[in-house]
């Protein structure tokens, strides 16, 4: 078997799709493929002035639709912690588990008004890229760490401030559920003295496989959980070190509970080591974090 393929960050992106079966693929060559395209064109027509109101409204529109089309099985448990009787109210920064692309329409049928922090790469991709930057979303470089902690803290004052929330991916990749969560979030939280409301979000890597393939699924079952938020008081208490682990830890238990679809596991013999991306591996997963230890060392002395 010829090794895997990490793609570089700045290599340009092919969007492709590889519909999983006969039906589906005609359902998609028909129907979906315009769909999404069209859907992303109509998004682009929008000013970018759009109140926190109507950016949720043109975004759970266009979410709605293609979960729709795909017959994605959402299952959302945990609502009553954002609910009006909710102990902490948001706005919050959210952190969720991160899986693929297919988080973000999943994501975007809770009940609140947010954006989300994208890798500036993303920006880039065909018609999805220009829809981000309309509708006001965050574009960070994990890879460079201060510039992209600016970035984020500049985004999260004016999206937090304006009544939003803010949605973050701790990990920083779609490796799987090994990836260690990075303390800038928490950094971010703890600077601006805002609640962190935690998202257990798992199955939505099999709706689409990109960047490790091309498969495309219908019909498949996603998990989201939102857990009870950490309130800004606790936040402004806490250590960011502290809230990091205490953050990571509740969010992987509840993905990894058995009323939870299977998370995505990282395999690099599979999926590569991802060189030339920021990618720690969480202690937790000790066996995984010494794999990618061993490479790295290797990597540096030149025998990887």
């Amino acid at each position: 078997m010829p090794p895997p393929v990490t793609p570089h960050p700045d290599d340009p992106v092919e969007l492709i799709f590889a519909p999983e079966g006969l039906a589906t693929r005609l359902r998609f060559a028909l129907l979906g493929r315009p769909l999404i395209w069209s859907s992303l064109k109509w998004a682009q027509r929008f000013p970018e002035s759009l109140t926190p109101a109507q950016r949720m409204k043109v975004q759970r529109t266009l979410s709605s639709s293609i979960l729709t089309h795909l017959n994605v099985k959402l299952e959302l448990h945990g609502l009553e912690n954002i609910g009006p009787t909710a102990a902490v109210k948001g706005p919050y920064l959210i952190a969720s588990l991160h899986e693929g692309i297919a988080d973000v329409p999943c994501l975007l049928q809770l009940p609140l008004m947010m954006r989300f922090v994208a890798r500036r790469e993303i920006f880039t991709w065909p018609e999805i890229g220009p829809v981000l930057g309309k509708l006001g979303h965050v574009s960070i470089n994990p890879e460079h760490p201060l510039g992209g902690f600016r970035d984020l803290l500049r985004g999260a004052e004016e999206i937090l401030g304006g009544g939003e929330s803010l949605v973050t991916f701790p990990q920083g990749t779609i490796a799987g559920i090994q990836s260690d969560f990075q303390r800038g979030v928490f950094e971010v939280a703890k600077l601006l003295g805002v609640p962190i409301l935690p998202v257990a979000l798992t199955g939505a890597h099999r709706i689409w496989e990109h960047p490790f393939a091309p498969t495309l699924r219908s019909g498949v079952r996603v998990g989201l959980r939102v857990l009870p938020p950490i309130s800004a008081e606790e936040v402004r208490s806490a250590h960011p070190e502290t809230l990091r682990v205490r953050t990571r830890r509740a969010i992987k238990a509840a993905a990894m509970s058995a009323e939870m679809p299977p998370a995505r596991f990282f395999d690099p013999e599979r999926d590569g080591y991802w060189d030339g991306y920021k990618l720690d591996i969480d202690p937790d997963f000790p066996s995984v974090a010494h794999q990618m230890s061993d490479h790295r060392a290797a990597f540096l002395k030149g025998t990887a």
